[in-house]
Parts: structure tokens; C-alpha cells; sequence
């Protein structure tokens, strides 16, 4: 494995790989983003895309967070929908309102409208934010970069829009398996080498986000996203520390720890000593603190920040959220979070 070791601050690298640390590393899921006033200013002049197609823009929503909030690791400002969008998707994204893709895909011969691109091509915006954010980073924190996981994608690609439920998604694949599967492989493969491509660039770490994994039961979790998910890590382990996220997907537990991953976030649904009876002791947990708990009083989050840390004991854990940081969150709220941590 190929490892940064100018790193000043590499708490993050060291828990994912299993060594010792003198206190666990912070980072939260979403925290380039929406709760930040100084990425509100940026928001109100350039549109979704324009943010993440831009590397300076990319670059400096990225950067905010590290200097704003002190979290130990920067994860790249982008999007999982990119990866559709590469593949020859229309992608919109609506502020407050969330994606939209026009076109879904139903049928075979949608499947014709799509490719497996030239991610050096298609995504290569992405790579030079990327060395853009590694030249400011200054060695400081280490570099997150991710995607989404091909049965998340698959979600939007043929629902065509957000759910809660997925229904029309979670049809196709019941309906439509050999289908489903086709789609699924051309996602992962189009996955690995976008991952593979900002490792190059320069990223640390990746994560891979399967944001509506806890919509599929376990058999079918293994069916239509593990098997791909698996793909992706056997790719990418050798090279970088890799991190894989399943909401609400925790009777996998095992079976995810069991791909070669160096982590594992969980959500705040289950409790990290059952977690770690699943997963085992090997592989790194992160997470899970409830996103709205940081709406309480500050005394509130570091008392119930020690109660989590308490709870998943020293070692092979990274504090984070158990899903992303809520828009309405108050910034000061946030620094209380990770100074909590740093604290402990």
C-alpha cells in the first residue's frame, strides 16, 4: 500500500490500518457543504454543478471545513451522481429538492444509452480537484475521496428521482434481474476506475457510500449490492485504506467486514458493542452519531460524545456521524462535536 507518510496529522490512516493512536480521529459525513455560512455565499453564486465541476470551487468548499470545524481528514466535495452523469445520464440536481434524472432507465434498450466511459475523460475535473486540494492541504490531514455504491446508484438511475422507499428501483431488480445485473456490473466497473483514478490524483482514503443498502433485506443486500460492493474493495484495498458505508445494512455487518475493507461506518440504529460483535475485532468502526443530536444544547453533544467513544472503546474507531450533517445545524454546534472528540 502505497502510504503518505508526510501526513502532519494521520490519526485517520493509522486507525484504518489498525495501529495505535493517542486519541480517535474525527470526521463528519457531509461536512464540505450546507451548514457552513462560507459555503452558503458560494452556493448563492454558482449552481451544483458548477461547484463540482470547478476545481478551484471544488477545492476550496473541500478546504472550508478543515479550517472551519478542525475535523481530522478533508473528504472531497463532489457527488455520487456524477458517476451516472459520466456514464452518459442527465443529472440535475435542484437546491431543496434534491436529484433529478429526466431519462431513467426502464428498460433494455435504455441500457444503450448508456456507457462505461473514459473516467480520465468524463470525470477528469474531479482528478484535478483533487491535486488542487492536496497542493493546499499542505500535508495537514489526509485526503478522503469517494463514490457511491453501484446498488445506491442504480436507485437513481432508475427511479429517476430521491425516495424514501425506492420501489420502482427495487421492481427492476425483481422484475428485470439480468437487467439489473447488467446495469450493476457497468456501474461498478465505471466505479473502480473513477476510484482508481483518484487515488492516483492523490486521495488517502476512499469511502464507498451505499446510501439505501437498509432498503434491501440481507439476501437481497448480498444479491443486488455486496457482490459489487466486494468488487470494488478487492480493486482498491492494496492501494489505499477503504471505507465502506451501508446505511441501515447492519445485518451485513460480518459479511462487509469479510470483503478486505479497512472500515466500516454504522448508522445510530445500532449499538456499537452489538456492531463490533458482528463486524469482529479486526476492522475499524465508524460512526454513529444521530446527525439531529447535533441540534442539542453544546453540554448535551459532549456529554453524549463521551457516552459514544465510552461505548466503542479505545482503538480501531473513528468518530463520525451515523449519516450526514443536517443543513440546520449551527457551525458552533459542529466545532463542539469534534472538539468533544479531540477532548476525550
Amino acid at each position: 500500500m502505497n502510504r503518505d507518510r508526510t501526513i502532519k496529522n494521520d490519526l485517520i490512516v493509522k486507525t484504518l490500518l489498525g495501529e495505535p493512536t493517542e486519541r480517535t480521529p474525527v470526521w463528519m459525513m457531509r461536512q464540505a457543504g450546507r451548514y457552513l455560512p462560507e459555503y452558503i455565499k458560494l452556493r448563492e453564486k454558482y449552481s451544483f454543478f458548477e461547484r463540482c465541476q470547478q476545481p478551484e470551487l471544488a477545492c476550496e468548499i473541500t478546504l472550508q471545513p478543515v479550517d472551519i470545524v478542525g475535523v481530522d481528514a478533508a473528504i472531497l466535495f463532489s457527488d455520487i451522481l456524477v458517476v451516472p452523469q459520466a456514464m452518459g445520464m442527465e443529472v440535475q440536481l435542484i437546491e431543496k429538492l434534491g436529484p433529478l434524472l429526466p431519462e431513467p432507465i426502464r428498460q433494455e434498450r435504455d441500457l444503450k444509452r448508456i456507457q462505461v466511459p473514459d473516467v480520465h475523460d468524463r470525470l477528469n475535473y474531479v482528478f484535478e480537484a483533487i491535486k488542487l486540494i492536496k497542493q493546499e492541504l499542505n500535508d495537514r490531514v489526509p485526503l478522503i475521496g469517494f463514490a457511491g455504491a453501484p446498488w445506491t446508484l442504480l436507485c437513481y438511475m432508475v427511479q429517476g428521482k430521491g425516495s424514501k422507499t425506492f420501489d420502482e428501483a427495487k421492481g427492476f431488480c425483481y422484475q428485470n434481474p439480468e437487467l439489473a445485473h447488467a446495469l450493476l456490473q457497468m456501474i461498478t466497473d465505471t466505479t473502480i476506475a473513477y476510484l482508481k483514478g483518484q487515488v492516483a490524483a492523490g486521495a488517502d482514503v476512499v469511502q464507498v457510500f451505499d446510501s439505501w443498502g437498509g432498503l434491501l433485506g440481507k439476501k437481497d443486500f448480498e444479491t443486488f449490492s455486496l457482490r459489487y460492493i466486494r468488487q470494488i474493495v478487492e480493486a482498491v484495498k492494496e492501494e489505499v485504506p477503504t471505507i465502506v458505508f451501508a446505511k441501515g445494512a447492519w445485518s451485513s455487518l460480518q459479511e462487509m467486514a469479510e470483503t478486505g475493507a479497512h472500515g466500516l461506518g454504522i448508522d445510530w440504529c445500532i449499538e456499537p458493542k452489538m456492531a463490533r460483535q458482528f463486524a469482529g475485532d479486526q476492522i475499524t468502526l465508524q460512526g454513529n452519531f444521530d446527525p439531529a443530536k447535533l441540534l442539542s444544547p453544546i453540554p448535551v453533544i459532549q456529554s453524549e460524545v463521551k457516552q459514544m467513544l465510552s461505548a466503542f472503546g479505545p482503538g480501531k474507531h473513528i468518530a463520525n456521524l451515523g449519516h450526514g450533517i443536517l443543513p440546520n445545524v449551527p457551525v458552533d454546534h459542529a466545532k463542539a462535536f469534534v472538539e468533544a472528540v479531540k477532548n476525550s
